[in-house]
């Protein structure tokens, strides 16, 4: 079946003028993309071919014939005020308020994202999932579920796969799910067909303005649903359950208890919740299921039968419950989010990279206390100014050696000493500045940091401890994502 918004797009932007701003991991297909489809395209980055990044997808390009003119480095916007375009992609970490997109605005370019162009195209039905904490483990289980109840499913957005350049082989019969930062969804004006809040707690707030521009920015995952739309809403918290009196559309809930007075509340609509013997359950008009008991779950913690109850919610009316027990019970989990690496003298070693808040790595520590397991923790990252209060307690509670590699060494150490109460711990910080491992310059620094901490992780390590790498900020001081921290962290642990 052809996909009628898709061709009139390709007739459209054949032979037009597009620029691109940022030459990242979304961005760098659409580039191929669009290129494809005959635009004439404009790669703009603050960066230069100094980046090894940007060196390579520049002679990646040039390589495979991909004509492209590019604006990089210092000034890198300057032909944003000189020519005209008549599309303009901008990165997810970038306003539309940015001077020269208001330039091209007032000179007539449509002003988009690769994000938002790929809502617009798809044919499918969407589902998408944002939040502060447990977007990637519940975009990765809706995904699962929906492929295990025999639905061909595509899965993307800032889990790491762009879905534009393969939009053409997507058909409306098929699922698409999406895991949406505040990045992607600040400014957005195209909603999801189906959604999940998770939670709203501090984060990004070295970026949004305020935590209300944050709060605003994940709305509108749903702000211009309509009366088909789904809205999947965590009632424990506060933040999130009050966003039921702006949806549009049908709102479902999840709370990991009883939930007694919600359920009585609304009757009428979808509830996931723990019930008093510790099943998961789904409450419909129909009435109450029993789904799983939450021991049998096979990845561990509490925030983790949370991200199993968001995803009963949105998935209800199309799944069976057998097929949310098979990925319950056969799940392992997505990497770097207590990814075991491997064991080693007796000491097991944990990757959970993706921990790059305070929220998470509490999460993380009672994840790992609550199942009898104690030992060293290594932390530290970038700060995103968020709240530290409770990560004290947390680690304590898990560990009583910590080594500290990140520039927001100083808070942890800060929160440890306020929320000790009295227990014995030692700190290992791993003394450094900013340097970056993508840079030639400082990588041989940046990777003799790394091995030193992990070197001294295993010196303080004993028979029976578990290590693991729990962030609490993001790997920009050092790494371009978490997922390269959290390889090179695999490949340090490995060489032990």
């Amino acid at each position: 079946m052809s996909n009628i918004k898709l061709d009139r797009f390709k007739n459209y932007i054949k032979g037009r003028k597009a620029a691109v701003c940022g030459v990242g991991i979304s961005n760098t297909p659409l580039i191929k993309w669009l290129y494809g489809l005959g635009a004439d395209i404009t790669a703009f980055d603050m960066h230069d071919e100094s980046e090894p990044a940007i060196a390579k997808v520049v002679s990646d390009f040039k390589e495979q014939g991909i004509v492209v003119k590019w604006s990089l480095g210092e000034g890198y916007l300057k032909p944003m005020f000189e020519d005209r375009f008549d599309i303009v992609f901008k990165t997810p970490k970038m306003r539309f308020t940015v001077d020269g997109l208001e330039a091209q605005r007032r000179k007539g370019a449509v002003l988009t994202t690769e994000m938002e162009l790929f809502l617009d195209l798809c044919p499918a039905e969407t589902f998408g999932i944002t939040g502060s904490d447990g977007k990637t483990t519940t975009t990765t289980l809706v995904y699962e579920i929906l492929k295990t109840a025999g639905y061909n499913c595509y899965l993307g957005g800032n889990i790491g796969t762009p879905l534009l350049d393969r939009i053409g082989k997507i058909t409306p019969e098929d699922k698409v799910v999406l895991e949406l930062s505040s990045f992607q969804l600040l400014g957005m004006r195209r909603s999801v067909d189906n959604a999940v809040i998770t939670n709203i707690t501090p984060n990004h707030l070295d970026f949004h303005y305020d935590y209300q521009e944050y709060i605003s920015a994940k709305t509108n995952i749903f702000a211009s649903q309509g009366a088909t739309g789904k809205l999947v809403l965590n009632a424990a918290n506060d933040l999130t359950y009050d966003m039921r009196n702006i949806a549009g559309g049908r709102v479902s809930y999840f709370a990991g208890d009883t939930c007694v007075n919600l359920r009585n509340t609304y009757p009428g609509a979808d509830i996931a919740f723990v019930d008093e013997e510790g099943y998961l359950c789904l409450q419909t008009p129909a009435g109450i299921t029993r789904i799983i008991r939450k021991g049998e779950i096979l990845i561990p913690g509490a925030h983790n039968v949370q991200n199993y109850l968001a995803a009963i919610a949105l998935t209800s009316d199309l799944v069976g419950t057998e097929d949310i027990v098979t990925v319950a019970k056969t799940f392992k989990g997505v990497p770097h989010r207590i990814e075991l690496v491997r064991e080693l003298d007796g000491v097991r070693w944990y990757n959970s990279s993706i921990d790059t808040s305070p929220n998470r790595t509490i999460n993380t520590m009672n994840a790992l206390t609550d199942r009898g397991m104690h030992g060293v923790l290594l932390c530290g990252g970038k700060d995103k100014q968020c709240v530290y209060e409770g990560l004290g307690d947390a680690i304590l509670k898990f560990s009583d050696r910590i080594v500290i590699y990140g520039s927001n060494a100083g808070l942890i150490e800060q929160i440890l000493a306020k929320e000790a109460n009295g227990r014995k711990y030692k700190v290992y910080v791993i003394e450094g500045g900013d340097e970056v491992y993508e840079l030639p310059k400082t990588r041989e620094i940046a990777l003799a940091r790394m091995t030193e901490a992990v070197k001294k992780a295993k010196s303080v390590a004993k028979a029976g401890d578990v290590v693991i790498m729990s962030s609490v900020g993001t790997s920009y001081d050092h790494f371009r994502h978490f997922e390269h921290r959290g390889d090179l962290f695999k490949e340090l642990v490995n060489s032990l």
